[in-house]
């Protein structure tokens, strides 16, 4: 069998090796689904596709690790909700209207939305398990797209009340069904993890037995926590912790209203954290916990949450993120009377999140998350040519504080080019627009007939 080869020709390498930022003119070779060989003004021959890259930062693959990916054809259902409105609006009034169909074309839209903006790897995080049938859509959606993901098998979204609310319900026992029948193996681009609800939603022995039942299953476990008010009221970290819980399988989303003390436990255990935070100043759940988790050295990183209320990019999350934390630290001291000498959180940083933070957060850092021989080639090309990003001063901030989706030039996942000179490369992207357009306006307007 003869070896796909692509040589990534004459771009800006910008990634992170063993910690330290590599920003230089270097070709990339990829053979089949790896990068083999990293070097400057590499040998072209004749059975090697040559992807030009003058003008271009060649970037890893952005990762987000926390997106319920099915509720993607529902833009701006929740542009104006707070949790409890998403709670009861999304989980309460819309999921349970989903068909498998519907769950379908919500992970492929959301899926193909990500690569278009840049993302190769994402955690799905699915609270839509309804039936084995809705399982197998929102799996069959993620693989269609040629993402690389961890399905994050969650409850049914058929009962808010019974599921969400102090919930008595352990996690679905076919968790084990769903992992002999669809994932063999963890060298496949789609791997499952599992999504409980944790001890903020469900009663706190079902969340050992939810956790639990996660390794019997040998998977990564993750869990919403330090959500608003529900922090510092369930005191969840501290509870798992007590009960010998807490360990490096286990990814918290959010973390806004966690203690120090709180935070310390996470570190000790190592566990990591997911920061989404355009959803979390809208809806309620505290100003995002960037800086405390970087300050205790967490392994964290970025997520989208929802479209329904946010957009569907890591490049908004990055800006804000980076700013909000500037924020609060520029807050504090003027509240001291006195202004902050020199900004302590870089766009380096939110960078490392974006890449080589999401990798080790999803525990994929041996994959992914940075461009080393050896290492899957999940590639992105972002021109940065274009008015709005160039001049370019700064690799980095052009990255993190000036870069679109309509920038990303060129999407490779495992060697497969998904997106190449700024088009995608699915060959029914409007059709599938045009599709989810109808799911949701039928859902919508069931929802609205119900209220008259």
């Amino acid at each position: 069998m003869s070896r796909r080869k692509i040589v990534i020709k004459g771009g800006t390498l910008l990634t992170f090796q063993k910690e330290k930022l590599v920003c230089d003119e270097l070709d990339i070779l990829v053979e089949n689904s790896k990068i083999s060989d990293i070097g400057k003004h590499l040998t072209i021959t004749s059975d090697m596709e040559v992807v030009h890259a003058d003008g271009m930062i060649v970037s890893p693959g952005l990762i987000d690790t926390h997106r319920h990916v099915w509720e993607s054809a529902f833009k701006g259902a929740a542009s104006n909700w707070t949790l409890m409105e998403y709670l009861n609006g999304m989980l309460g009034d819309i999921a349970p209207k989903m068909s498998p169909l519907d769950v379908y074309l919500g992970n492929l839209l959301g899926a193909l939305e990500a690569i278009n903006a840049g993302i190769t790897t994402l955690f799905d995080w699915s609270h839509i398990m309804n039936s084995d049938e809705h399982a197998e859509a929102a799996i069959k959606g993620l693989r269609d797209s040629g993402i690389r993901a961890k399905f994050g098998y969650g409850t049914p979204g058929t009962s808010v009340w019974e599921w969400f609310y102090e919930s008595k319900k352990t996690h679905p026992t076919n968790a084990y069904n769903i992992k002999r029948k669809y994932f063999n193996s963890e060298d496949e681009l789609v791997t499952m993890a599992l999504a409980i609800r944790g001890p903020e939603y469900s009663d706190l022995e079902v969340t050992k037995q939810d956790i639990l039942m996660g390794r019997d299953l040998d998977l990564q476990i993750s869990m919403h926590i330090g959500g608003g008010a529900f922090g510092p009221k369930y005191q969840g970290i501290q509870k798992l912790n007590r009960l010998g819980l807490l360990g490096p399988d286990l990814n918290f989303a959010h973390g806004n209203t966690l203690s120090d003390l709180d935070f310390c436990m996470l570190a000790d255990h190592g566990c990591s954290l997911s920061i989404t935070p355009e959803v979390e100043l809208q809806m309620g759940l505290g100003l995002p916990a960037t800086g405390k988790a970087l300050k205790h050295q967490i392994t964290c990183s970025l997520g989208v949450d929802v479209v329904t209320a946010t957009s569907g990019n890591l490049f908004d999350q990055m800006k804000t993120a980076l700013q909000a934390e500037r924020a609060i630290q520029n807050e504090k001291r003027y509240q001291s009377g006195e202004m902050l000498e020199q900004l302590t959180i870089t766009d380096q940083d939110i960078f490392k999140m974006a890449t080589i933070g999401g990798a080790k957060t999803l525990g994929l850092e041996d994959k992914i998350g940075t461009l080393e021989i050896g290492k899957q080639a999940d590639i992105i090309l972002v021109d940065a040519s274009k008015l709005g990003i160039a001049p370019i001063i700064n690799p980095v901030a052009a990255m993190v504080l000036y870069a679109k989706e309509s920038d990303i030039d060129t999407v490779m996942v495992a060697g497969n080019i998904l997106k190449q000179n700024g088009v995608m490369m699915y060959q029914t992207t409007n059709e599938l627009i045009m599709e989810c357009q109808g799911s949701a306006k039928a859902i919508m307007d069931d929802l609205k007939s119900e209220t008259h």
